[in-house]
């Protein structure tokens, strides 16, 4: 499994999502509860970005329609959303976090 760096810790704010690209890839990285977690950016139900929506009880929510994503499994426990989106595993090396597209779910 291929990790790389998205960014430092210190650029993450507490439930607040941050957007990268991954070889073309969208990924959410998102700090909350004492953890780093990687999710697919793109809402399923309504491809929008989800790095544009809420964190809370960590869970992502989309901001246009409301769905909320698992952010340890992707899948979501509100609808319109029925299909999970993937997550990604996270690895902090010091003060690097670092992602692999490989999925976890």
């Amino acid at each position: 499994m291929t990790f790389v760096r998205v960014c430092g810790l210190g650029e993450l704010e507490e439930d607040t999502p941050k957007r990268v690209e991954l070889d073309g890839t969208p990924v959410s990285i998102v700090q909350t509860e004492g953890e780093v977690f990687a999710i697919h950016d793109i809402c399923s139900h309504a491809n929008v970005s989800l790095a544009e929506g809420e964190v809370d009880d960590c869970h992502i929510e989309c901001w246009l329609h409301g769905s909320r994503f698992d952010l340890r499994s992707g899948k979501p426990d509100a609808l319109p959303a029925t299909r999970p989106v993937p997550v990604y595993p996270v690895k902090i090396d010091g003060d690097d976090v670092l992602v692999s597209l490989t999925q976890e779910s």
